[in-house]
């Protein structure tokens, strides 16, 4: 693809948002362990306090009078009170702020609380629908649709988006037609709700459909090289497709019809579009050095963020489960993956020698992070928060080369790899 040319300087919007709270078990050893420092402290100084005030006493004493002698222990006294008092007072002050936090994390563990009460009886009349319907497979896949949503939240409250993979098995798949004139180049990769699998090949301007057992049975010639593709309705899908030279950048949509693949309707972009992802209605497309924001029918909502420091600062993009996260690949010449906020506000930066030249990027239903290193030769998974890495899935030794789109089906418990220049996907079963 042509290098964009244009630079110029980074841009985002909105304030960043305090950070995560401490679980609740870590905050109340913290305030133990505060109030034992602090009661230490203070008897300590009580002790150097009733030490000094002793020998003064007794040093006063020698060759004193029996009157002497009681206004000194009455002047020991009030001494000895008043470091008691100021003992009681500040051990009040920090009882107090203690008394907060623990008010405090009550309010968290009680807002969680709620969501799951709230999560769990969504869920169960969910169970009790498709217990009802029964057999029926139409409706069955009708009520998971419209109950994803509570699914994917569910699912982040109990934390699985902070579990890493654990690699099963690796299978190796063909995925060139005899009528292909290049190799072939999978830039994309699309999960249908049945398993079946469409792919992107970017060299031989093709959308490829791919049955259960990855095997190509159906394919749509586009009019420009496809760049991604994302899941738009369980038949439907959005195609980026774009070419520098002859100008082309448009959306366009594909129906799967019994097997085979149908062209629909489409609109025009006035940018490079390089990466495309759907989420409840909400079109993300980049465009090299811009993240935008569109209906579905093509109306430009918003420009959420900009960075013209370098080509390619913004080229892929996923969108976490309940929609609050975006994460961009910035390609070249950062090497990192970015989280931002709903509203294009950057929360993190993660960068690491497994990440060089990063590519495909994907967030799985449960949101787990994982992003490929185009140059390093490894699919990695990244923690949700953006910050760290939880594991490395893949590398060269497992025949990885070049990946350049990466993608998980909950069908088999699968990711797929789509790599570059390589007419074969690697699928990993994972657990």
């Amino acid at each position: 693809m042509e290098e964009l040319r244009e630079k110029g300087t980074v841009s985002g919007a909105g304030n960043c948002p305090g950070r995560n709270q401490k679980p609740s078990e870590a905050s109340v050893k913290s305030l133990q362990g505060t109030y034992k420092e602090h009661g230490a402290l203070m008897i300590e100084q009580m002790r150097g306090n009733l030490n000094t005030n002793i020998d003064e006493c007794g040093n006063s004493s020698v060759g004193t009078s029996g009157k002497s002698e009681q206004y000194l222990k009455e002047e020991m006294c009030r001494n000895v009170v008043s470091i008691l008092n100021e003992f009681d007072n500040i051990t009040a002050k920090v009882l107090n702020e203690m008394k907060d936090e623990v008010i405090s994390i009550k309010g968290s563990v009680t807002s969680s609380i709620h969501k799951c009460t709230s999560l769990h009886n969504d869920l169960s009349q969910f169970h009790e629908i498709v217990q009802k319907i029964g057999d029926h497979k139409e409706l069955c896949l009708i009520a998971s649709i419209k109950c994803k949503h509570i699914i994917q939240q569910a699912l982040t409250l109990l934390g699985k988006s902070g579990k890493a993979f654990n690699v099963q098995r690796k299978s190796v798949h063909n995925v060139k037609i005899p009528s292909d004139s290049y190799e072939c180049s999978i830039e994309g990769i699309c999960v249908l709700t049945d398993g079946q699998v469409l792919v992107a090949d970017y060299f031989n301007k093709r959308v490829k459909l791919l049955n259960q057992q990855y095997q190509v049975v159906s394919h749509w010639d586009v009019n420009a090289q496809p760049v991604d593709i994302c899941l738009i309705t369980p038949s439907e899908v959005a195609v980026a497709v774009n070419d520098h030279d002859s100008k082309i950048h448009e959306v366009q949509f594909i129906t799967v019809n019994q097997g085979k693949l149908v062209s629909g309707r489409k609109f025009q972009l006035q940018h490079e579009c390089t990466f495309i992802t759907h989420h409840q209605g909400d079109l993300f497309v980049t465009s090299g050095q811009e993240l935008y924001k569109y209906s579905l029918n093509g109306k430009l909502i918003c420009r959420l963020y900009q960075d013209r420091s370098g080509d390619y600062t913004v080229d892929k993009c996923a969108v976490s489960p309940t929609g609050d996260r975006l994460y961009i690949i910035s390609h070249y010449p950062q090497n990192k993956l970015l989280t931002l906020a709903r509203d294009g506000t950057l929360l993190a930066t993660y960068s690491d020698p497994a990440l060089r030249g990063p590519r495909g990027l994907h967030v799985t239903p449960a949101g787990q992070v994982l992003v490929c290193g185009f140059l390093s030769y490894t699919v990695l998974q990244v923690g949700w928060e953006g910050e760290s890495k939880l594991a490395n899935l893949a590398t060269e030794e497992d025949g990885v080369r070049n990946p350049e789109s990466v993608c998980y089906s909950s069908t088999t418990s699968s990711i797929i790899v789509g790599q570059g220049k390589e007419d074969t996907i690697l699928v990993f079963r994972v657990e």
